[in-house]
């Protein structure tokens, strides 16, 4: 582990949050890119509004990823973010690039957000029993926003 800059926290506790702050990062990075994925090839009903609202959940995703990885150094880890690393340890299944409908990419990135806030969720809970309060705080705080973006994506399905 390279020179820690958070007091107070044993080694074992910050290996846990680094494994936990990476587990997610590759799980954030991979929600951006089906994101963008999206945006760049969804055609049909409300197209623009959800279209722009990708873009706004992208940001806060970007927001996400740079808090994550900066927590990891830290705490004395490397955030690994390449694609290589983020291909082989993301739990999101691979996002179908032969759908148009806005309809359809609402469901699918529906779905993975709500994954994406559970692993989030169970960091929380990893990293607060490591002792490590802060770390659960920035997956609280992430959660939180992910729910938020996971509300407003979902509220564009039909039938809502």
């Amino acid at each position: 582990m390279r020179e820690r800059f958070a007091s107070g926290l044993n080694d074992k506790a910050a290996k846990t949050s680094i494994e936990a702050l990476n587990d997610n990062l590759s799980l954030v990075i991979d929600l951006s890119m089906s994101v963008k994925q999206a945006h760049w090839n969804m055609r049909g009903n409300n197209f623009i509004g959800v279209h722009e609202l990708l873009d706004k959940a992208n940001a806060n995703l970007r927001e996400i990823l740079d808090t994550i990885a900066e927590r990891a150094v830290i705490l004395g880890g490397t955030p690994v973010g390449t694609s290589h690393y983020v291909a082989e340890n993301t739990k999101l299944p691979a996002y179908p690039t032969d759908i148009e409908l806005v309809k359809d990419h609402v469901k699918e990135l529906t779905e993975r957000y709500k994954m994406v806030a559970a692993s989030l969720r169970e960091a929380i809970d990893v990293t607060e029993d490591a002792g490590d309060a802060d770390t659960a705080d920035l997956f609280t705080e992430a959660s939180r926003i992910v729910d938020k973006d996971a509300w407003f994506i979902g509220s564009n399905s039909e039938g809502n």
